[in-house]
């Protein structure tokens, strides 16, 4: 493959299987590519021993496993969140006017995975961008989205004290702390974390709910300080505003997501 970089290429047939809809001859990709048909046969190869692409030797056609689907139809629902996001997060920045990052992010198991960023100019530098994985149980994201899922699943996610790390010596220490510091997040409607991240920055966030009841992201905002903001950059009004202030700010944020993920706006 001297013409086509080994990963485009990669993305081609996989491509190719999934608009086909049905089991694809090597033959086709060939056609469909103009590739040669060695390296269509060593791409297919590899898939296959990835475990992305099945080979149904009676009918010498391939097709993408469960596993390929799965993951293409996560990544689609992860762009098509960000998307619908970024906007929102961008009203929601020039609505609190002051120095704080606004943030999406998705729960993938113990961890959060930070999707989208909008800051403002005099906001903090957060270590974390598209793809960056944090311990769910010491964000605030995190946090607001294990608050609304059933019990036997965070204990099932967090069975020992053991599953639960840290990173500045805060949060919570055993299971038991953990159900305790999330049905108070349930009954406050949104969560708070301060310095259990990054010992200078705190955050608060907001669940994004789906029809169900099932959390399918967060948002939430950052900024440097602890109980409330540092005086830092200019807020509007000349004031400082509350955790809770925030947190509302946050929650008309989220709420609007929801609204788009329900497909009502």
């Amino acid at each position: 493959m001297t013409d086509v970089p080994a990963a485009r290429a990669v993305l081609q047939v996989l491509r190719v299987l999934r608009a086909a809809g049905q089991p694809v001859s090597a033959g086709e990709i060939v056609r469909e590519l103009d590739l040669p048909r060695s390296s269509v046969y060593k791409l297919l190869g590899a898939l296959r021993d990835e475990g992305f692409v099945i080979h149904l030797p009676e009918e010498r056609r391939y097709a993408l496993s469960l596993r390929a689907a799965r993951l293409v139809a996560d990544d689609l629902t992860d762009l098509r969140l960000e998307r619908m996001a970024v906007p929102l997060l961008r009203r929601l920045v020039r609505r609190v006017n002051g120095p704080v990052v606004a943030h999406l992010s998705l729960l993938r198991g113990a961890d959060v995975v930070y999707r989208a960023t909008v800051d403002d100019p005099a906001g903090p530098r957060l270590l974390v961008g598209p793809g960056i994985h944090l311990p769910a149980h010491l964000t605030a994201s995190g946090r607001a989205m294990l608050a609304h899922l059933p019990t036997a699943q965070v204990r099932a996610t967090y069975p020992t004290a053991d599953a639960l790390v840290h990173r500045t010596g805060r949060g919570p220490r055993t299971p038991s702390g953990l159900r305790r510091l999330l049905e108070g997040v349930a009954e406050r409607g949104w969560a708070r974390e301060v310095g259990e991240v990054v010992a200078d920055l705190a955050s608060v966030a907001v669940a994004v709910l789906d029809d169900e009841h099932n959390p399918v992201a967060a948002v939430g905002l950052t900024w440097v300080g602890t109980e409330v903001p540092a005086r830092i950059g200019t807020w509007q009004h000349g004031a400082v505003p509350t955790q809770a202030e925030l947190a509302a700010q946050t929650r008309i944020t989220a709420d609007a997501l929801a609204m788009r993920v329900r497909g009502r706006l």
